[in-house]
């Protein structure tokens, strides 16, 4: 287990660095009259000029890059070239409400599809029909969609949520349950519908095997097929479409988070990156990375331990 942890890890660390260098070169290539933009029109030439040498930026891509990564390395992502706050202090304050909104989510998520998949698979006939075409429905529908329709309805017009967000560094549990549940059904309406057909074709999968019929033949309770064997067999699917969702949440929720005005990581990265916050936005990306290879090696982990023949692979 452990030379397939540090394979993992290995991966991980490629991946980290490719997208970080392409991330930078690209913000490079159009990282153009950001000291004046720092600066407002009223700036001289020659004050645009120590601008860009205090930020470094007359130096070669090769050269900003290795100082940026440099530091990094250290844990030092430097500061916001707009607002002047440290690209740490400002990830850790946002941090929180981007990962509480997905994680929270992705458990709904699990429970709801993992029942309606397996009801699916099991009852076949309306239940299944219905979740087929709740699948279709789901995946037509965009989230941003589904997401303003809520905050249009139990918003605005019902008042039963707060249309945009409340929450502030003093808030407290209230503000956060109620800031939180129309952007968390937001998310997991699409993934439920979607995760759901996965799951039944999973267990569909394993339902037709022939250790199934075996242990019906010698009288085992049906309920302990499906979820002592069944569910466990068919979980490693389950638990990959999970991964995958997850990690197209991290990306949805930038839309999510600028509709119901959530003071997460999608909006600081959608201000970062329309302003040219070049630290800011690397941050952004090196957090999202690492979160994605955390989330990757902890369900390859799970599939391990689920599946005997994954860790012999």
């Amino acid at each position: 287990m452990v030379p397939f942890i540090l394979k993992r890890l290995a991966a991980g660390i490629v991946l980290l660095v490719a997208i970080s260098v392409l991330t930078y070169t690209l913000l490079y290539f159009s990282s153009a009259n950001i000291a004046r933009n720092i600066l407002g029109d009223q700036a001289t030439d020659e004050q645009i000029a120590l601008k860009e040498t205090e930020l470094g930026l007359d130096q070669p891509l090769f050269v900003r890059f290795f100082d940026w990564a440099g530091a990094a390395i250290t844990g030092d992502l430097g500061r916001s070239w707009f607002s002047a706050e440290t690209v740490g202090a400002a990830l850790v304050n946002r941090l929180p409400i981007t990962l509480t909104l997905v994680i929270v989510a992705i458990l709904l998520t699990a429970v709801i599809a993992t029942a309606l998949g397996m009801a699916a698979a099991v009852k076949r006939g309306t239940v299944d029909k219905v979740v087929q075409i709740g699948a279709v429905i789901g995946d037509a529908i965009p989230g941003f969609v589904l997401a303003i329709i809520l905050v249009t309805i139990f918003g605005i017009q019902l008042g039963f949520f707060p249309a945009i967000s409340t929450i502030n560094p003093g808030s407290g549990a209230d503000a956060w349950i109620a800031s939180m549940t129309l952007p968390v059904i937001a998310l997991t309406i699409n993934a439920v519908t979607s995760g759901a057909q996965q799951i039944r074709s999973a267990v569909i999968k394993q339902l037709e095997k022939d250790y199934v019929r075996t242990l019906r033949s010698r009288g085992i309770p049906e309920r302990e097929i499906l979820f002592k064997h069944v569910l466990r067999s068919a979980a490693p699917a389950g638990l990959t479409v999970l991964s995958l969702q997850f990690i197209g949440m991290l990306g949805g929720v930038v839309i999510i988070e600028s509709i119901f005005a959530l003071p997460g990581m999608g909006a600081l990265a959608v201000s970062a990156t329309s302003l040219g916050d070049i630290p800011l936005v690397m941050g952004v990306v090196l957090y999202t990375v690492v979160i994605v290879i955390i989330v990757n090696l902890v369900v390859d982990l799970i599939n391990g331990w689920l599946n005997p023949k994954v860790r012999v692979s």
